[in-house]
């Protein structure tokens, strides 16, 4: 039996994937978390074989929260879920030690299988984003977004899809003054003179659509 912890902040997705991954005898939930900081208590508590999260979410979010167990238990198997299906942020989790990267656009019993083989111990990656990222890993390409660090990133993608300093700290559960900082930052990294820029970088990196 395959003990599994979800992590969503939407209630309505958690329900889903729950009812998705127990239409099978060898997986069951056994926990869930609306949170980076909640699952890290669940994850503690339950002792579940593969974390299944999101990777935006308010507070934390995904990828700290990838870290911040693989600093309680260097084994954690975590399978990493987005809305986003781009090279990028399948390469930002696997480095912060996921297992796996699956797009919330692919068939839903595809998120069993990747259950299943993270599980295993053995990586999943969508077949499409494994060439993008195998191409990129052979060429030794990267991108000006690789420089940012994993808040900055989380703050970059808001700012790009046009949200306000104060409403991104209200999302992420820091200081307007905390955000200001990392908007300086992200624009020097860059090389950004403004918003409308940061959200060019974005469409031409594929992070967001038109």
């Amino acid at each position: 039996m395959i003990k599994v912890l979800l992590v969503d902040d939407h209630t309505v997705v958690r329900t889903g994937f729950r009812l998705l991954l127990e239409t099978v005898a060898d997986v069951r939930v056994i926990a869930e978390a609306d949170s980076g900081e909640t699952a890290c208590v669940r994850f503690d508590e339950d002792k579940p074989d593969v974390v299944v999260l999101d990777l935006s979410m308010p507070g934390m979010g995904g990828l700290e929260a990838i870290r911040r167990l693989r600093a309680r238990d260097k084994d954690v198997k975590t399978l990493a879920l987005s809305a986003h299906d781009d090279a990028i942020h399948a390469r930002r989790a696997l480095k912060q030690g996921a297992l796996g990267f699956l797009s919330k656009r692919t068939a839903p019993e595809t998120l069993i299988e990747a259950v299943r083989m993270v599980a295993a111990g053995q990586r999943y990656i969508d077949p499409k984003l494994a060439q993008e990222l195998a191409l990129a890993e052979t060429l030794g390409t990267t991108t000006l977004v690789d420089a940012l660090s994993e808040r900055e990133f989380e703050v970059f993608l808001r700012l790009a899809n046009g949200a306000a300093v104060p409403k991104i700290a209200a999302e992420l559960n820091l200081s307007t003054s905390t955000v200001g900082t990392h908007l300086y930052n992200i624009k020097q990294k860059l090389h950004a003179g403004n918003q409308a820029e940061l959200t060019l970088i974005a469409l031409r990196a594929g992070l967001i659509e038109r």
